[in-house]
This record gives C-alpha cells, structure tokens and sequence, in this order.
C-alpha cells in the first residue's frame, strides 16, 4: 500500500523553513506520508504562514482558496505557522473547509492535529523546547537549527511575541548532537536560528549549564567535520564585544552579519522599543568591520514608521552611507493587529512612505553596485547548493555572496575556490581555479 501524499507550501522566515522540515519529519516518519509537489495528488496540504506583514495573511485565504477547488476528495487542509497563531478559530471562520489549525509554537502537535476533527492548537506558552523532533532536512549540504524559540522584546511593530510567545533557549545537547548528526550525515553547514540567537542562554526551561551565544559558537566550532557555522537574526542590542570577538576570530563563523537596524533614528527606535541607539548601532557596525576586513553585513529597514520626520528618514539614509550593507530587507511600515505602533497617533501616508522606500533603495542599490564591482577578480570558497538552467550551478562564499559557475549535479555539496570574472549585482559569475 503506497504511503499517503503531503504538500506542503511555505511562507516567510528560515524559522518557518525550519518548522515546515520538523512537520514533515514527523508525518513522513510517524504518519506514513510521502511529500509530493502535485496538489492534486496530496491526502493532506499544508500551508505555513508567515503574519509579519500584511500581505501575506492576504495571500494566505487566497491560497486555501484555491487549494480547495483542486484537492481531491477527502483530502484535508491544515494552516500551520504565525498567522495561524493570531487568528485560531477565526480560520474556520472565514475559510470553513480548513480542517485544522496549529500555531508556530505548537508545531510537535502536528500528528494529532491531522487525527482530530476541527484541531486548534495556538498555544502560546506551550513549551517545545524540549521536545526531539523526527530529522528531515530539505537539503544535504546544510542544516537548520533552532537554538531558542519565542521573543520577549515586544518592539511596538511586531507581532511576532503574539505568535510566538516568550523567549525560551534550548538545551547545548539537544543542539549539538542535532548538529553533531547532521554533519555526519553530511551536511558541511550549519545554520544557527532564532528571533534574537546572541541572547542565547538567558532564560531555558529546566536548569542547564550557563551558556551564552560566544559559547555555544565555540562549541559547536569543536563538531569534526563541520566546516561553516552561519545564524540568524542577532539583535544590536546584544553585540557586545566578547560576540563580535568571537565572530571575528573563530574561522568556522561565516562572516555575514545580520544586525537589523529597522530605523537609523534614536527617536524612532525609543518609538519602536529597540533598546538601542543609532550612534549604538553604529559604534557596532563600524567595530565589526574594524574587527572583520571581509565581512558582509545586511540589515531589515522600515520606512514611514508613525511619526517619522524627514529628519528621522535623512538618518536611516545616513546610517546607510557610513555602514555601506551589502545587503537590505527594507519594507514600508505594515499595521499589524495586537501591536502598540497599530494606535499610534501621525501615522504615514502611503504617498509618503513608497517615496521614501524608494530613495532608499535607489540609493542601496548604487552603493551595491559599488561593492559588487570590487569582487571582479576576488578569489572565494564556494560551497555549491543549487542546480541552475544552462548547465550551472550557484552557492554561496563565506560571507554570503551568490556565486554561479558552470557545472552539473556533481558539483553539488562540493568546496571550491571561485574566481569572479563578471559581478553582477545579484550574482557573482565566476570559474573555479
């Protein structure tokens, strides 16, 4: 008898990729599903969903719209991730043919959800971090791993700790001996997640040995075999200089810095509760480069927060000029229902806010442009991950720079030092040497 079928769709953050891997681990390993790419073929479909703006919590109810005109009968639709934290029941509501709802902090619940009619599950304190998840990972070469889920920062723009719920740090063994198995599985990268990972250790469920981020880093550096350790989202406020040290000196830390910004204004972060400064952010950035001559660093911007001024706007642009990132997310200011900023009194216009949007990308994308010229003739290691049309194949250097070569499958999972001959803004073309 052949294994039932899962599709699975996935919106939003590396968190989300993570999670849709841990319910697939636990359905194909539990439930005896098999993942497939045709609708039309699942007993079951999946969407995870991302609530951090608008216009995906739109695009949600427009999908299981149309996954209910396709599906074939008898098969269930289940709405995972953020969105599904905040709405609930609501779902069932507004899209009655749903068949289950479970929230991103309840994702071990999967296998039950998919067993009981009408499942909600949007518990926010309820506490996974504890729990083993079946493995599944989407690609050989590198493997996600959570290190604490939740946030306790509460920015006025946010809506992740209502999705969510508090920080909580999970335990160094389960995280080792995650990373230990999935390098000798083969994987040659790891990648660190969580809403603010250099808080690491601050809080665990159970007590456990005082650890922080600089720590864990050095420890999961020991793994044998494991050649790049990369993560996701640090937050400014916690770079102190045991972590940027750290970051500089351990050779097995990609060096990519992410450092989400969201505002270059002090008075807009004090708006946001940010809890740091721009001239913090800015003694910070600029010592990660005095520290670390190669790295790339990239940032989140919002434009056209409440109350934003022209000057608070001329600052983030300022910001821009002096850290020079190889890389933005930037975003116009998107209401989000239970978060402080959603009241706030001299909300924007939207004339105002894609004007500003788009002077500031305009202008990244020059000094992009910049950066971009000056890798021609640079020499990277590439770790090669993705199959590409025209015979090619794409991965990423050290800090973080998409690079395409010729080459075929083989090429998959191999390191090899690249040459750039032809630097494009988002891609680097290059030959290996």
């Amino acid at each position: 008898m052949s294994a039932k079928k899962l599709f699975i769709q996935t919106l939003g953050c590396a968190m989300n990729v993570r999670d849709s891997e841990h319910i697939i681990a636990e359905l194909t390993q539990k439930e005896d599903y098999s993942l497939t790419e045709d609708i039309k073929e699942a007993d079951l479909i999946l969407i995870n969903t991302c609530s951090v703006r608008e216009k995906p919590v739109h695009k949600l109810f427009s999908e299981v719209g149309g996954f209910e005109k396709v599906k074939k009968k008898g098969a269930k639709i289940g709405v995972c991730g953020c969105t599904a934290s905040h709405l609930g029941e609501e779902i069932f509501r507004r899209a009655p043919y749903v068949d289950f709802v479970l929230g991103a902090r309840n994702i071990s619940k999967i296998t039950q959800a998919v067993k009981t009619p009408k499942f909600v599950g949007v518990d926010l304190d309820y506490d996974e971090s504890e729990f083993a998840f079946s493995d599944f990972r989407n690609s050989p070469y590198k493997s996600y791993i959570n290190i604490s889920i939740g946030c306790d920062k509460h920015c006025t723009y946010c809506i992740v700790p209502h999705t969510r719920g508090d920080e909580i740090s999970i335990p160094f063994e389960l995280i080792y001996n995650e990373a230990k198995k999935a390098v000798e599985k083969g994987a040659k990268e790891i990648f660190l997640l969580g809403q603010n990972v250099n808080n690491y250790g601050k809080r665990f469920r159970n007590a456990h040995k005082k650890m922080d981020f600089s720590d864990l880093l050095n420890a999961l550096s020991e793994i044998e075999n494991l050649r790049r350790i990369r993560f996701t989202s640090p937050h400014p406020l916690h770079m102190d200089d045991k972590f940027l040290q750290t970051f500089s000196q351990n050779e097995k830390i990609c060096k990519s810095m992410h450092m989400p910004l969201q505002s270059g204004s002090s008075e807009i972060l004090r708006a946001m509760k940010r809890g740091y400064s721009k001239e913090w952010y800015l003694d910070r950035a600029l010592k990660l480069r005095e520290l670390c001559e190669n790295v790339s660093i990239s940032t989140d911007i919002i434009v056209a927060f409440p109350g934003e001024s022209e000057g608070d706007f001329e600052d983030t642009l300022d910001v821009l000029e002096k850290v020079r990132f190889e890389q933005i997310f930037s975003f116009k200011y998107s209401k989000r229902p239970l978060t402080k900023a959603a009241t706030m009194p001299n909300q924007i216009p939207e004339e105002i806010a894609s004007k500003r949007l788009t002077i500031l990308q305009n202008r990244h994308a020059e000094i992009l442009d910049e950066i971009t010229k000056k890798q021609e003739n640079q020499i990277f290691e590439v770790l090669f991950e993705e199959l590409r049309a025209n015979n090619a194949v794409a991965g990423r250097t050290d800090n973080n720079f998409l690079v395409q070569i010729q080459g075929s499958e083989e090429m998959l999972g191999a390191m090899k030092q690249v040459k750039i001959t032809n630097a494009k803004r988002m891609v680097l073309y290059g030959e290996i040497v």
